[in-house]
């Protein structure tokens, strides 16, 4: 595969591997091999996401801690090295349930008391050249979907269940708190989905001309007033206590808000007196549940558009700088080809 440097014919990969906060190292390592009931992928693209960051700037995110040096990266797309599916370009579905819990028998596997995550606490993620992943997690991409395109389903997937947990009505009003590549897949499901008004909050100013571009019909900053905006339903994905505020003060009584942030300090606050008033309804985030095959349609029928988001590609060799510019948000979708 041209501009592609894989060495598994001698056993060998490129890795990124982070040992602690800001300390991210481009090495030479074993090439790993695919277990029973796993494909072996050859990464092609992966997007940084705010979470990574998190892991970056921190070492941590939330209550999870890094325990040894770890592989980030969770929004993958890449090509099947072996087995009967070789060569197949395919999106890498990053949550392994265990589809034994209560949650997992109940339909929420997002939710798995057990799950393993791509790039997250003990598990490699997908920012490596080779990686081994289970084959029912790896969905086939349309040749209408770019590599580009499939790392940023994930982040479509966020978006897609972020809109089903907010029950938004057809011809609905709707707030969205954050700009970034999250808050402009959302905005676009939103005028699929047949919202009639959308109003987006963005400290950033080519965040904001993007909410523009993509369907927001009033784009704000967060210094501007819009509680008495009355939208039916609101959604954070800032992850700090001021864009929750904006989110609370924007509905309507009865309305209901959706939280997706993951704010710094592992906490999340705001006047109960706000909310109690209202009588608002509360929905929390927690990556996405069973909406691949409905991202990957979206995508192949242009629904949404995906790789205009994309705002830089970067080598794996030069990881290190791709995190430090994605930390300086001055772009959208940072993207690492392996």
């Amino acid at each position: 595969m041209p501009g592609v440097v894989v060495r598994d014919s001698v056993g060998l990969m490129r890795a990124a591997r982070l040992y602690g906060a800001a300390d991210l190292r481009v090495r030479e390592e074993a090439a790993p091999e695919a277990a029973a009931g796993q494909s072996l992928v050859r990464v092609t693209a992966v997007g940084i996401c705010g979470s990574d960051l998190h892991w970056y700037s921190e070492a941590a995110i939330g209550d999870a801690k890094i325990t040894r040096p770890l592989v980030p990266g969770h929004e993958g797309a890449g090509e099947v090295a072996d087995g009967l599916r070789r060569g197949e370009r395919v999106a890498i579905d990053p949550a392994i349930a265990c589809e034994r819990c209560r949650a997992c028998r109940d339909g929420y596997r997002n939710l798995c008391y057990n799950i393993v995550f791509s790039g997250h606490g003990e598990t490699d993620g997908m920012m490596r050249e080779l990686m081994p992943w289970p084959s029912h997690l790896l969905h086939p991409l349309p040749d209408s979907v770019s590599d580009a395109d499939g790392a940023m389903l994930e982040p479509l997937g966020v978006a897609l269940w972020a809109l089903d947990l907010g029950h938004v009505p057809f011809g609905g009003s709707v707030a969205v708190v954050g700009g970034g590549p999250i808050g402009l897949l959302l905005i676009q499901l939103l005028r699929a989905a047949g919202a009639a008004r959308v109003v987006t909050a963005e400290p950033l100013e080519h965040r904001r001309a993007a909410a523009a571009k993509w369907g927001a019909d009033e784009v704000v900053t967060p210094q501007d007033d819009i509680s008495g905006y009355g939208a039916d339903v609101a959604f954070e994905l800032a992850g700090n206590n001021d864009a929750v505020r904006i989110a609370l003060e924007s509905v309507r009584p009865g309305g209901r808000v959706v939280l997706g942030g993951i704010p710094d300090s592992d906490a999340t606050s705001f006047r109960a007196s706000l909310a109690r008033r209202k009588g608002l309804t509360i929905a929390m985030v927690r990556r996405m549940n069973e909406v691949y095959p409905r991202a990957i349609d979206l995508a192949a029928r242009g629904v949404v558009a995906l790789e205009p988001l994309v705002s830089s590609r970067t080598p794996l060799a030069d990881a290190a700088q791709a995190f430090a510019a994605a930390e300086r948000r001055t772009g959208l979708k940072v993207i690492i080809a392996p």
